[in-house]
């Protein structure tokens, strides 16, 4: 598995960058890969499917001058920013990754291992596809699929300012059973563990030793220019 450590500087460009790679490994059946990145900015990120009069508080964001888009998978809208680090894996379709169910549990269950050896608490799987500790969730993930390859990706709760989500998020249309009504600032929590510490739990528990050097700039342009860039793509529903 190839490693890319990247931040861009603006959200459109790292939301970019996963769906790029994701379609670069379809078109060229390259190797599996594992990023990391973090926004320097705070921005409010709409699943495939949300709607964004739905679950944002659209008039604090603008106000706060605080952007609206939308990634190319599904589950709920988050707040991304600094203290907020970012996993992404590409990985091959094939036994035991040949549905989602499958692959969530798969994927999860390597990420919880990981982590497990960072944290004295004791890491769980609750929903579909959240990390809690003490019943309190740090991390969410989902996955969008092509043909060959398919895109896991997800979030760590580090450092964020989670005060900032009551105000710029709305309750979700859609929560897990285990959240059981509870506020965002009530609902989650900070990962008690340092960012090179869980990049190496992450490089190790997926083997992703050698670094990528193809990264398909000109793809994330375009996907940038014609896609995360346009009120179109980011405020319409689906």
């Amino acid at each position: 598995m190839r490693l890319l450590d990247l931040s861009f500087a603006t959200p459109e460009e790292n939301l970019a960058c996963d769906e790029a790679l994701l379609n670069s490994c379809e078109t060229d059946g390259g190797d599996e890969i594992l990023r990391f990145w973090e926004s320097p900015s705070h921005f409010v990120v709409l699943g495939y499917s949300n709607r964004a009069e739905t679950e944002v508080q659209l008039n604090h964001c603008h106000e706060m001058n605080i952007p609206v888009l939308r990634r190319c998978s599904g589950g709920g809208t988050v707040l991304q920013g600094p203290g907020c680090l970012n996993y992404s894996v590409v990985l091959r379709i094939d036994s035991p990754l040949e549905s989602i169910t499958e692959t969530n549990c798969y994927v999860m269950r390597r990420n919880r291992e990981a982590l497990q050896s960072l944290v004295a608490d004791p890491v769980e799987i609750r929903g579909h596809t959240d990390l809690a500790i003490n019943d309190l969730k740090f991390s969410g993930n989902s996955q969008p699929r092509r043909r060959n390859f398919l895109l896991f990706h997800g979030s760590f709760l580090l450092s964020l300012d989670l005060a900032l989500l009551d105000t710029l998020l709305k309750f979700p249309s859609r929560e897990p059973e285990y959240r059981q009504g509870r506020s965002h600032r009530q609902f989650l929590t900070l990962l008690p563990a340092p960012a090179e510490k869980i990049k190496g739990a992450l490089r190790a528990a997926w083997k992703a030793e050698q670094p990528l050097h193809a990264v398909p700039h000109t793809a994330i342009a375009m996907l940038v220019h014609n896609r995360y860039s346009k009120q179109e793509w980011n405020a319409g529903s689906r």
